[in-house]
């Protein structure tokens, strides 16, 4: 996985403070400078490629509406501000995301998942070999290669790798937007299994490992797609 450049717009100083200690805990971001302005901003794009752009809408000068209207922006563009009246112009200028101010991390981190699925879209040649997801107070790197299977407890998923077991409170919705089907397939409404490490499948189960994993009906038609592909 590609780190990718970011910058953020923002004439607020305590904000700009946040946002940037957010972007500073993923380790895939790379924050290429901050504004204060947004002409300061759009001058630096004009020169740069950046893969996404943090957005402040109230500014002098120049607005963040203003800019998307007025610029082609080429960004993922993920909007921070204070004013939920905004949300609907915001979307209609085809944003990533929308995150009303004060916004957690857990929040953010949603934002950048939706932004990393969209930029990935369009680099199909890129495999994608591990993710990073929340874990405690921290972002955990996780090889694809390496899931066993991944399984609802309540408000958390435990991720069963091969030598380790991670505890997350994304729910699956999310896992399933940042990981290819054709590696971690959904079959079950509590559980995702590692293609790769399917020994074998019989009536309605899989085996991997010691664990027999139920195919629900909701999603037997997907997982054995991805099977059909590989015999």
């Amino acid at each position: 996985m590609d780190r990718y450049s970011c910058i953020i717009i923002e004439d607020e100083p305590l904000a700009l403070e946040r946002t940037k200690s957010f972007v500073n805990k993923i380790p895939f971001l790379n924050l290429c400078g901050t504004f204060d302005n947004a002409l300061n901003g759009l001058s630096y794009l004009k020169s740069n490629k950046v893969d996404l752009l943090f957005l402040d809408i109230n500014m002098d000068e120049l607005s963040g509406i203003e800019l998307l209207e007025s610029s082609k922006i080429e960004s993922q563009v993920i909007i921070t501000t204070a004013y939920q009246e905004y949300a609907i112009k915001g979307y209609e200028l085809n944003v990533t995301d929308y995150l009303l101010k004060p916004f957690t991390f857990d929040r953010f981190l949603k934002a950048i998942n939706k932004a990393q699925e969209n930029i990935n879209q369009f680099l199909p040649n890129v495999p994608l070999d591990f993710i990073f997801v929340k874990t405690e107070n921290r972002l955990e790197k996780i090889n694809l290669k390496d899931i066993l299977f991944i399984e609802g407890m309540r408000d958390y998923r435990r991720i069963h790798t091969i030598n380790k077991k991670i505890m997350t409170l994304q729910n699956f919705s999310e896992l399933e937007q940042i990981i290819p089907s054709n590696l971690v397939c959904r079959v079950h409404k509590s559980y995702m299994v590692g293609i790769n490490k399917i020994e074998s499948i019989e009536r309605m189960r899989i085996k991997i490992s010691d664990q027999r994993i139920p195919i629900s009906e909701t999603y037997k038609e997907l997982f054995f797609q991805v099977i059909n592909n590989r015999i």
